[in-house]
């Protein structure tokens, strides 16, 4: 009578073995993680930023709206490039007037407006209600979508905007969201988030679909 094959005894050996690294791996993470946990006490309003190429800062930022009203906060909501378009989740938001003030200030993008003047215009009145919104405590987070754009043309006084944000209120988050933050804007951000592009479907011919990108 032939013996039994081997193979399976020397699999669970490498089971366990494997199970037994992972372990210590997570024991040493856990370690290391409840030590910067530790000593990261102090709570604030941060400032976040998502910049970049790639999809997904604006989808980021509302995705902390969501978040927030979760928590029971009051949310306030600036969009400066866009509003040309009713976006999904202007549309969405709309609903819960008690929890969310939203405005979308722009005309449309840039290359579509043309007009830099009347741009200058409307970002003027889209940071006056931004204003508005950064000196009120009872509002928790505020979101300004594609400001980084309305800086990077200079529709907007950078001075102006950075000591705006900084006079807020100290428990409020603030996430602005456009490609091309300026250097100046990172340098006072508490996070700062850039999106890079590895593949989308525009550049393969498929139109920007609702629910996805917009």
């Amino acid at each position: 009578m032939s013996d039994l094959p081997s193979a399976p005894i020397a699999s669970s050996i490498d089971s366990d073995n494997i199970n037994t690294r992972h372990q210590r791996r997570m024991e040493r993470k856990k370690a290391l993680m409840d030590e910067k946990i530790q000593q990261a006490q102090r709570t604030t309003g941060v400032l976040l930023i998502h910049t970049g190429n790639g999809k997904g800062k604006s989808s980021s930022a509302f995705g902390m709206v969501m978040r927030a009203l979760g928590h029971g906060m009051k949310v306030g909501v600036v969009q400066f490039i866009k509003g040309a378009m009713s976006t999904g989740e202007e549309i969405f938001l709309r609903r819960f007037p008690d929890e969310v003030e939203f405005y979308a200030m722009g005309e449309g993008y840039t290359w579509e407006t043309q007009n830099r003047d009347r741009d200058i215009e409307k970002a003027t009145v889209a940071w006056a209600q931004a204003k508005k919104f950064l000196s009120d405590p009872s509002i928790g987070l505020v979101v300004f979508d594609e400001l980084n754009i309305a800086l990077k043309y200079h529709y907007l006084d950078l001075d102006t905007v950075i000591a705006d944000l900084d006079a807020r209120p100290e428990m409020q988050h603030v996430v602005v969201t456009g490609r091309g933050a300026l250097p100046e804007l990172i340098a006072i951000a508490d996070t700062v988030t850039e999106m890079n592009v590895v593949k989308h479907a525009f550049k393969d011919g498929i139109v920007a679909q609702a629910g996805v990108e917009w």
